[in-house]
């Protein structure tokens, strides 16, 4: 027997099913298309989501408050921010588009990319493909650079991001305020 664990895909995975409308009821292959991952990535994803209870069991439907409490609580330690060298890149973290108006930074967060827009510290993302998904998906790639400042913010940046995901996920739990 093996234990079985999340993978950081997981997290994008969760995400998409969280945002899009009637997700539940995509294929794999049109979720996997979204990430710019296989079918069977996402069937695999959903599979260890469900064991986790992060997704409803035998669906593909959210548990909002278990995804938030894991991301608040769970996901920086799960997957701890692998930061690196001075990189072109896509902006993430507090230099992502919910958040770069509220923080001035002289050194911008980015998952390295050639054809990216901004230069500063590279960060690795969560997912290989997830540097295509300021064009792929919008909301997710926003959503997902909420979870880089939860994962690598100080206090501010991440309160910022938990007040911004909150709205994204329309969830709220005022123990975390």
């Amino acid at each position: 027997m093996k234990q079985e664990s999340l993978k950081p895909v997981d997290v994008a995975v969760a995400l998409l099913l969280a945002l899009k409308q009637g997700g539940s009821s995509a294929t794999y292959s049109e979720l996997g298309s979204t990430l710019g991952v296989s079918s069977s990535t996402t069937h695999e994803s959903v599979d260890r989501l469900q064991k986790s209870g992060l997704l409803r069991s035998g669906t593909r439907e959210p548990n909002l408050h278990a995804l938030r409490n894991f991301l608040v609580h769970g996901v920086r330690h799960a997957f701890p921010p692998t930061l690196g060298r001075t990189a072109k890149g896509v902006p993430t973290a507090h230099s992502g588009p919910s958040l770069s108006e509220h923080f001035e930074s002289t050194t911008p967060i980015v998952w390295p990319d050639s054809d990216g827009s901004v230069r500063g510290t590279s960060l690795a993302p969560l997912y290989p493909s997830a540097t295509q998904l300021p064009t792929r998906a919008p909301m997710l790639y926003d959503a997902l650079t909420l979870i880089d400042a939860l994962r690598v913010g100080q206090a501010r940046e991440r309160s910022a991001a938990l007040s911004a995901l909150d709205k994204v996920l329309g969830t709220r739990d005022a123990g975390d305020a």
